[in-house]
């Protein structure tokens, strides 16, 4: 094992140790430090949407500090260690990569991308056999990911099997039959929250198919409108700094205005 993963594993125990360990550490459990490790997951994400090296080789350190940090409670229960998550994913692997490791001569990515997905589909009904019920295409989409990203893998994987429309047209059909659903709930007498709720999410839905059905990652394409927001917000802030005036100090229609004037900067500047 290389020194400094050594070392790492080392300070990790050492924290955690009964005695002499921090107290911060040592009240941890799987549920208060999974969501720390999301938020490292996301970071690493962000450095790499912003193609920052230096960033993005230390939010791989504190990412490999999450598993590391799993790995050692799980250790303590038990359960198991460092050692053996890593010897499971090199297993997992090896034997999802034929082509590399074993005789498969067909090297394709399409081809790859689509054996992946079977080696998957196999091991996820291996498991649901073992437990004794009925195998899913559904079956291994992770509850806990963003709902946009986890919209997509179910659509996906039901897409996999058959469940899926060709084209965008009868997409955007649909998303016009959930919009106008939306508007008869919002627009009811006494308008209930969980129906505004459920169209809303079905808008939502059909919204993440139309990006998959486009080959647009929806997660990317909603990071891209929050980064453009935030600049033409800000800039609508330093125009009206500029003026002497504050946000809350000016009415909607000027800060629209603004806003409008913001995009033609930046159309102004796309054309130079």
């Amino acid at each position: 094992m290389p020194d400094n993963l050594k070392r790492l594993l080392a300070i990790m125990a050492r924290l955690r140790a009964p005695v002499g360990g921090c107290p911060w550490d040592l009240e941890q459990t799987f549920h208060t430090i999974a969501p720390h490790t999301i938020e490292e997951a996301y970071e690493v994400a962000e450095a790499i949407e912003r193609d920052d090296m230096a960033s993005l080789e230390d939010e791989l350190g504190d990412l490999l500090f999450q598993v590391v940090y799993h790995s050692q409670i799980a250790k303590e229960r038990g359960a198991f260690d460092f050692d053996t998550v890593a010897g499971a994913i090199s297993d997992k692997m090896v034997r999802r990569h034929p082509h590399v490791f074993g005789g498969d001569e067909e090297r394709s990515a399409e081809a790859q991308t689509n054996r992946w997905e079977d080696h998957k589909a196999r091991e996820r009904q291996a498991k649901a056999e073992a437990e004794g019920r009925i195998s899913s295409a559904l079956d291994g989409v992770t509850v806990g990911l963003p709902a946009l990203t986890r919209a997509l893998k179910l659509q996906k994987r039901a897409a996999r099997v058959g469940f899926d429309w060709a084209e965008p047209a009868p997409i955007l059909d649909k998303l016009e039959e959930e919009i106008g659903e939306l508007r008869a709930e919002i627009s009811a007498s006494y308008p209930v929250p969980e129906r505004v709720m459920d169209e809303l999410g079905d808008v939502l839905f059909v919204l993440v198919n139309l990006a998959r059905r486009l080959a647009v990652d929806p997660e990317a394409a909603l990071r891209h409108a929050n980064t453009k927001f935030e600049r033409r917000f800000r800039r609508i802030e330093a125009l009206l700094a500029d003026q002497g005036r504050k946000p809350a100090d000016s009415t909607l229609t000027e800060m629209d205005a603004l806003w409008d004037e913001a995009k033609r900067e930046e159309s102004t500047l796309d054309d130079l």
